[in-house]
């Protein structure tokens, strides 16, 4: 009794029983297809989540946050820049390191980025001790010249632990008979699975001593690897770190580093967000249709709320409040049955296995075995602002038209 007069009619017409039983069909039809476009919505934006941040740990568990390495030159004084990495709170961990491309050869042949580590170090940056499958890091001691592949680059060059494998460096070196290139025989001791295939097909790890004697680069690395505390903080922290060396320092974050991948991941993620709303828009266009047709069934009613007194902007803000509350109730029973959907997927796929007996997510090509999700607060919001958006711009024009029934010509027939 307390409501304003456009609110009681409105929630009274959502209530009340019509005449027209089609009318109430188009108008659950609405509603089912509001909640089915957000939970549709909210689960595969999880999903797609889940896939991005699952390839982001496991590229960061053997990539660096951050690094510093030296512009055209080999960075000379590494261990004054690992003490002074050190020195800063927001460092993890820091390590030196030498990166290379090469050609490796074994039974076959196979490019790959070859990178020279401190094997005792390298846990401070990285997991790769804890993703070797065959051997151990330790193995790679200073003079042994030893090297660990990923396993898919050990697979395709058909070599195992033992065996040899002739590295071949982008790097020429001066002789009497001219230009030669850098080659050298390595025994391989280990073999690790990063679970990420651009490390697994195209990384291969030896000792970073071992790597200077091959390119003759005395005690100059490439650069600082660092990990932080905070992974978002890393250029900021890179940068500080290249302006307290002072020189001429290259800064590159993980983001940056990997920049087209994740613009990749984002832009498949909008389109695909773009592409279900159509089946949020589908559920307003039904609301649209069963308003017309509730303005239509109820002209007479019209007519006499408007002898009453009530104005036509009252008239327009009856219908909305009916129309916006089917989108209220579609929203809410969408966004329960997106995240109750969302939390119990790998359940329910772990079903749909067992019942069909397939295996949907092969563990040996998408290197997991269930199905990760993510799922957002600010997704959720969003999704769920956009379809009550959508919601309340379907019932403008049935509420407009509403307002412009004129009650003479309502009642003439009545």
């Amino acid at each position: 009794m307390f409501k304003p007069v456009p609110v009681a009619i409105g929630l009274r017409y959502v209530r009340a029983k019509r005449r027209n039983g089609f009318i109430s069909f188009i108008s659950m039809a609405s509603i089912l297809g509001i909640a089915l476009g957000v939970v549709a919505l909210i689960t595969t934006l999880a999903v797609m989540g889940g896939f991005q941040r699952e390839i982001r740990d496991r590229m960061l568990q053997m990539a660096a946050h951050a690094t510093v390495s030296g512009y055209g030159e080999p960075l000379a004084d590494w261990q004054h820049a690992v003490k002074v990495a050190m020195a800063d709170p927001r460092v993890a961990g820091a390590a030196p390191y030498i990166e290379k491309e090469a050609l490796i050869s074994g039974a076959n042949n196979q490019p790959a980025m070859i990178r020279g580590v401190v094997p005792a170090e390298e846990d401070k940056v990285s997991v790769l001790g804890k993703k070797m499958v065959q051997g151990k890091l330790s193995e790679l001691q200073p003079g042994s010249f030893n090297i660990v592949l990923g396993r898919e680059l050990a697979v395709w060059l058909g070599v195992s632990t033992g065996d040899d494998v002739i590295v071949t460096l982008a790097d020429f070196r001066s002789t009497p008979l001219g230009g030669v290139q850098t080659m050298k025989r390595f025994k391989v001791s280990g073999v690790f699975e990063a679970g990420y295939n651009e490390y697994d097909k195209g990384l291969a790890v030896v000792n970073m001593h071992d790597l200077q004697r091959v390119l003759r680069m005395g005690d100059g690395v490439t650069g600082v690897r660092l990990k932080m505390h905070d992974m978002d903080l890393a250029f900021e922290v890179a940068r500080n770190l290249a302006t307290k060396l002072q020189g001429p320092y290259r800064v590159s974050d993980w983001s940056q580093d990997n920049a087209n991948l994740f613009r990749a991941l984002k832009m498949e993620k909008t389109v695909m967000a773009i592409l279900l709303s159509l089946i949020i828009a589908m559920g307003a266009f039904n609301l649209v249709s069963s308003q017309v047709m509730l303005v239509t069934d109820k002209q007479a009613d019209i007519a006499i709320l408007r002898t009453l007194g009530l104005t036509p902007r009252q008239v327009m803000q009856v219908f909305m409040v009916q129309g916006s509350l089917i989108g209220i109730i579609g929203t809410v029973l969408g966004v329960i049955g997106g995240i109750v959907l969302t939390l119990n997927l790998g359940s329910i796929l772990k079903g749909i296995e067992n019942v069909f007996g397939v295996q949907l997510l092969p563990e040996d090509v998408y290197y997991i075995t269930g199905l990760p999700t993510d799922l957002q607060v600010s997704d959720v919001t969003t999704i769920a602002c956009v379809a009550l958006a959508m919601a309340f711009i379907a019932t403008l024009y049935p509420a407009w038209r509403a307002a412009r029934t004129a009650p003479a010509e309502a009642l003439r027939y009545e």
